[in-house]
């Protein structure tokens, strides 16, 4: 009887073993706020890389790698400077990329987009908006002043009033034109 108790522990231990990951990544999921990592980087490089995304409800298939968020959708990506906001996200981990649909608003470094749906492909670091039927997507981007100067680039040369090129025929100098006739000689006949 001792001996089948035994067994029992360690069966029961590998049962909670194999269930655990998938029961910590779900109770993770189900928290206000999310992070996802969008690669494997060092410990130091974590936080800087991570993505923060926060909803009403939250949802992860392991099978597919897609995290669902939906509800009040805010997403923080401090390392591209990206926040948003949507009704739904939809994150595919092996794609690599987020769907953002409901009413979104993108913010990244001052330019800011809007539609209805926006895909957001993380190695690109590309937005593809789409709006509904009838309206447009819209865009806002700061446009830097013009310099009062011109920087000079690297091909610039001072100006110069003459041109400076080597023609492709070689020019000859011209001669002067004889402008009186010639003179006879006095050994000419006609000049007696």
């Amino acid at each position: 009887m001792m001996s089948s108790l035994r067994l029992l522990v360690p069966l029961k231990l590998l049962k909670l073993i194999a269930v655990l990951p998938g029961a910590l990544a779900t109770a993770l999921l189900l928290n206000s706020g999310v992070n996802l990592l969008l690669s494997t980087p060092t410990e130091a490089q974590e936080v800087s890389r991570s993505l923060t995304l926060r909803s009403d409800i939250q949802e992860a298939n392991s099978k597919t790698g897609v995290i669902t968020a939906r509800g009040n959708v805010q997403i923080n990506y401090p390392a591209r400077q990206i926040q948003a906001t949507s009704a739904q996200a939809q994150y595919f981990s092996r794609e690599r990329r987020i769907v953002l649909s409901g009413n979104v608003y993108v913010l990244q470094q001052g330019n800011s987009l809007r539609g209805e749906t926006v895909t957001y492909l993380i190695d690109e670091g590309k937005f593809v908006a789409l709006p509904d039927a009838p309206k447009q997507v819209e865009s806002i981007y700061l446009v830097p002043e013009a310099t009062t100067t011109p920087a000079p680039t690297a091909n610039s040369a001072p100006f110069t009033p003459q041109p400076q090129f080597t023609p492709a025929v070689p020019v000859l100098p011209r001669r002067q034109p004889d402008l009186a006739p010639p003179l006879s000689s006095p050994s000419s006949p006609g000049s007696r």
